[in-house]
């Protein structure tokens, strides 16, 4: 896959779709790679008319693995470099759960790259946040085990846990995808350094109010880790935010709701094309 140098880091990522098309940026979620964003999925966005990017963040895969503590305002500024190095004005940036922290930080760091905003499964931090389960917060708090064989097992068990009830785990699409990623780039210092960075966000919902792009909040009702008040909140505070909210889904976004969230993105999208 190419790699960029952005904001003094090396950022691995990779494309979908025509490149003079409409760039849509998605941003991953904690200690996740860009293998989370599901090739077929990125097709799908592509067909919808965007130039997808999908890339790794700091601290995970294959980007640059960092040595001490920075904080989600780095990690925003990261996505900009990249649209920098790709000599790219502005896109449609789409985030998951920590992937939204920061696609909500460039949207309010940085208006003037942001075509729309989608912020998946995500909320506000700090004290506006609404905490994750106890369920939630076993998942998340997992310590790293030490073998491949664990490091999949445990991956494996948190996907399932993760999931909501309209999703039966699927053990045959989930284990190659969780055993490709271990094998590509395996990094709990990472996630321990990126987990620092979202405990130290403060709580975003005052600044959401002068987010003045076209913006959308997906989340699912079942989410255990960062559960739907979340996105209701943060869809509350940004003017003219749309929610979708999705029954049944849990902390995943499942091929079943692939179109309606692709088709949700391109409507978004279409109010800027609208507009000029």
């Amino acid at each position: 896959m190419p790699r960029a140098t952005a904001n003094g880091i090396e950022i691995e990522f990779e494309t979908f779709g025509e490149p003079d098309a409409a760039p849509l940026l998605l941003i991953a979620g904690l200690g996740a790679q860009l293998l989370s964003w599901d090739e077929d999925f990125c097709r799908l966005l592509a067909s919808r008319g965007f130039h997808v990017i999908r890339f790794d963040n700091r601290d995970a895969g294959r980007s640059t693995w960092m040595q001490d503590p920075y904080t989600l305002d780095d990690m925003a500024a990261d996505a900009v470099g990249l649209l920098d190095a790709l000599d790219i004005r502005a896109a449609h940036v789409v985030g998951a759960s920590m992937g939204g922290f920061i696609a909500q930080l460039v949207a309010l760091n940085y208006p003037e790259r942001v075509l729309t905003l989608t912020s998946i499964m995500s909320g506000p931090n700090g004290e506006d946040q609404v905490r994750p389960t106890d369920e939630g917060t076993a998942v998340l708090m997992a310590p790293a085990p030490d073998t491949r064989d664990e490091q999949i097992e445990l991956g494996v068990w948190a996907k399932r846990h993760l999931l909501g009830p309209a999703d039966p785990f699927d053990e045959a699409y989930e284990r190659p995808r969780i055993e490709r990623a271990v094998d590509r780039a395996y990094h709990p210092a990472g996630f321990a350094r990126q987990l620092g960075a979202i405990m130290a966000a403060k709580g975003r919902l005052q600044r959401l109010h002068s987010v003045r792009v076209p913006t959308l909040v997906i989340h699912g009702d079942a989410d255990i880790l960062v559960p739907v008040e979340n996105g209701r909140n943060v869809a509350a505070a940004v003017p003219g935010a749309r929610l979708v909210e999705i029954a049944g889904m849990g902390h995943d976004v499942p091929r079943r709701v692939w179109d309606e969230v692709a088709d949700a993105i391109a409507a978004l999208a279409g109010q800027t094309a609208a507009s000029c």
